[in-house]
């Protein structure tokens, strides 16, 4: 369960990478995004947050099964992201009910923070990706791509 790791390193740059105060919004300039391999890379200086996306298949998979950037709107991936990441961190709490090499380490994802639209794509769509690979259902209908 290598990739479980790649995950958690996803999650813990959000949340350490992110220092701003919690009425923060989008900052006018578009975050910087790189694809190498199969790692994503995320970056706005001004918003202080950095995130890193490693898990084998899931750049090809975002660029080939995930809908394109503008499908849904900010408000809807946010959403998604709150229940999303709120059932992850239950899962995360119980180790011996949920496997713990998928669930290793809670995310620290503010609600109160705006990230911007791509970091919310990026994460739902990862929560996705996640769900379909791994077979695991976070909250509600799970789409199939």
């Amino acid at each position: 369960m290598k990739n479980s790791v790649y995950i958690v390193l996803f999650i813990i740059s959000i949340l350490v990478g992110c220092t701003t105060s919690k009425t923060t919004t989008a900052a006018p300039s578009k975050p910087l995004t790189t694809t190498k391999s199969d790692t994503i890379r995320i970056a706005n200086e001004e918003l202080k947050y950095e995130v890193i996306i490693v898990d084998p298949g899931f750049s090809s998979w975002i660029y080939s099964k995930a809908h394109p950037r503008g499908y849904h709107s900010q408000s809807y991936l946010e959403n998604k992201n709150r229940l999303y990441v709120s059932e992850w961190n239950n899962r995360v709490m119980q180790p011996s009910r949920y496997n713990p090499s998928l669930y290793e380490m809670n995310i620290n994802y503010d609600y109160n923070v705006n990230y911007g639209y791509e970091v919310n794509y990026l994460i739902y769509n990862y929560m996705i990706y996640f769900q379909n690979t791994y077979k695991q259902k976070l909250s509600g209908y799970v789409p199939i791509r």
